[in-house]
Formats: structure tokens, sequence, C-alpha cells
């Protein structure tokens, strides 16, 4: 349930708001906008406080909210989450771009990888440490020791970085060397993870299930919300379908729909979301097009020989730097802006095996 205040209430008055709320043993949450402030009651509403309240001075009206996500609704926070982290602003004006390899695999080549991201203009350094895989036998990351590695990079480029949380037992030193912590589509729906991240207080990028709804999406968001975590993102990054041509479907209508039904930035991943490099670039566009806040995109320096094998969807440097100089001008087309180094091709190194 909400209770709308209108823009002449006062603090005062919305402070007896939220006393009278939580003496009823419910927690309030406060969201002001620059029209009305709404106010949230998560709890059971009795008959007799709805009315209570609907009474109050400044109150304009009491609204039941009937859908099962409170926190990640657009009728609790009419206005859009922007996430600011060192600088850097998630879900505002400003079109952010996480780019890096798929798995971190030495110093050298996340350091490489880093200078070269923030040469092409992104802003977030991303690289698994952790690596869930299909297969047993396959390459499973670097763990800690590659945090160490992409925290460094990242702070010797001035790079945010991300990294995926696997299980809850890593989520704290995960938060301990990166900036925003990734939940994989295999984990969307891994309960105890998504509680232990609603404590740890850093930024969440929430990665949809390959199979997942909107609803189940923003359900698995509103777990994170309720441990009193506000800082999260939502991510699509492509969901199975009966086509195989591409290693996923990558549904750019989630990027409106969820938009409407939620205030939390959403995060369009091309790279994953049709596994072939030659798709990225249009899928990138198309995305931005469609409205999202930002794009994470798989780069590295000798794609064909990377230790995951997931190669054939991660650009060329060069090509995430020519990319990168595109969304330049397709942001102020969709209302964003978005500044490159405009570094020339040459700073970037040639192809290997091309």
């Amino acid at each position: 349930m909400i209770v709308i205040a209108g823009k002449a209430t006062s603090e005062d008055q919305i402070q007896d708001i939220v006393s009278v709320i939580e003496k009823e043993g419910l927690q309030a949450h406060v969201s002001r906008g620059e029209d009305r402030t709404i106010i949230g009651l998560i709890g059971k509403v009795e008959p007799k406080m709805q009315e209570h309240l609907r009474q109050m001075k400044g109150v304009e009206n009491v609204v039941k909210i009937s859908k099962s996500y409170k926190l990640a609704s657009r009728d609790f926070h009419p206005e859009d989450t922007v996430i600011s982290i060192k600088g850097v602003d998630i879900g505002g004006k400003e079109l952010v771009v996480m780019g890096g390899p798929c798995a971190v695999e030495s110093a050298a080549q996340i350091d490489e990888i880093a200078g070269l991201v923030k040469a092409a203009g992104g802003q977030v350094l991303r690289g698994g440490a952790f690596k869930p895989r299909t297969g047993p036998y396959s390459f499973q990351g670097t763990g800690v020791e590659g945090l160490i590695m992409m925290a460094e990079a990242g702070q010797k480029h001035n790079l945010l970085t991300i990294t995926e949380v696997m299980t809850p037992e890593y989520v704290d030193i995960c938060a301990e060397y990166a900036d925003i912590l990734q939940v994989g589509t295999r984990n969307m729906q891994n309960f105890d993870l998504l509680r232990k991240l609603g404590e740890c207080g850093k930024p969440v990028l929430l990665k949809r299930g390959f199979s997942a709804t909107y609803d189940e999406l923003l359900n698995a968001a509103e777990y994170i919300l309720a441990g009193g975590n506000p800082n999260v993102m939502l991510c699509e990054r492509g969901i199975r379908t009966f086509e195989q041509y591409t290693r996923n479907t990558l549904d750019l209508s989630a990027i409106p729909v969820l938009q409407s039904l939620s205030h939390l930035p959403v995060i369009s991943d091309p790279s994953h979301g049709t596994g072939r490099r030659e798709l990225v670039e249009p899928m990138t566009k198309a995305s931005v097009a469609a409205g999202a806040n930002g794009l994470i995109i798989e780069m590295h320096t000798d794609p064909d020989n990377s230790m995951t094998g997931d190669g054939v969807q991660s650009l060329f440097p060069d090509q995430f730097a020519n990319l990168l100089q595109d969304l330049e001008k397709l942001a102020p087309i969709v209302g964003k802006t978005f500044n490159t180094a405009k570094q020339p091709a040459a700073f970037f190194p040639a192809r290997v095996g091309v």
C-alpha cells in the first residue's frame, strides 16, 4: 500500500504519517518526487489503518498496490532511481558502458584491457573472477586473485569494476574488491544469495534468468531491495527460445516494459544476448534506441583464444572503440549523453590472428 502526499505537504506532516505507520509495526519507505511524496507501507495493513491514514493532514490518497513486488514497483517509486558510484551515475541521462573480458585471466591481460576500455570511453571494467560454467571441467576463474587483479586495474585506469558473485559466502570478499556485484542468469532465483546482497550495501546488477518472466525478475529484485539495498540494476541478457542460430534471443521489449513497471535502471547485455560477435554492434545500438540506461559488452584482445571459450561473442578492441564512437552520436537522439576519448584507430592493437 502507498500513501500519496501532495507537494504542499510539510516535512513535519510526512514524519507524522511515518510515525503512525511505524507504531503499527509496519515499515515505511519514503520516496520524494518533484510533485508529490510517496510513502510505501510494507506489511499487513488493516482497513481501520487505511482509513486513518486517508484522513491525516497532507494525504491526498491511499492506494493498494496489487503487484507482488512493492519496492521495485514504479507505483511505489515514481521517479527513476539513479545510482551514483564514484562520480558515475547509472540510471540518469548519462549512458553507461561496461566493457571487458568474460573472465580475468592474468594481471597483464586485465590491465591491458582496462586501458583499452578507458581509452574507448567506457566507465566500468567488467570481468569474472568466479565463473559458473555448464561443464565441470571448463575454466572456473581465477578466484580471489582475479578480484585483486581487476581491482588494481580499475584503480590504475580510473574505472569502476563489476564482477559476478555466485554464492552468499563470496559476497563479502567480492564486495571488498568490486564496485558492482553481478548476479548471473542461473542465480536470479538463488534467494539466499539475493538476501545476502540486500545486506551488503554494494550496487547489484541482477541478470534476468534465461526463462524468467518480467514479474519473476522484479520479484527477485524485491529480495535485494527488501534487505535494505536500494541500488539494484536490472539486466536483459537474452532468453532461451526455439531459435538456435543465436545463443539466446535478446528481448529488446524488456527494456521499455521494465522501465514502465519499475524505477530501477535497465542494462542490456548484447554479448550474451546473441552469442555472436557480428550481432553485438547492431543489438547494442538497438538497445540504446529502446531506452537502455547502459550496456555490458564483452571485449578481449585475443577473443578466439580466451580461456572461457566465449570469444565468439567478444569484440576486438577496435570494434569496441568504433562502437562506442557510434554510441556518442546515437545517445543524444534518445535523450542521453555519452562522451568517448576519440582515440585514433592506431591506438588500438591489431586483431590477433586476423
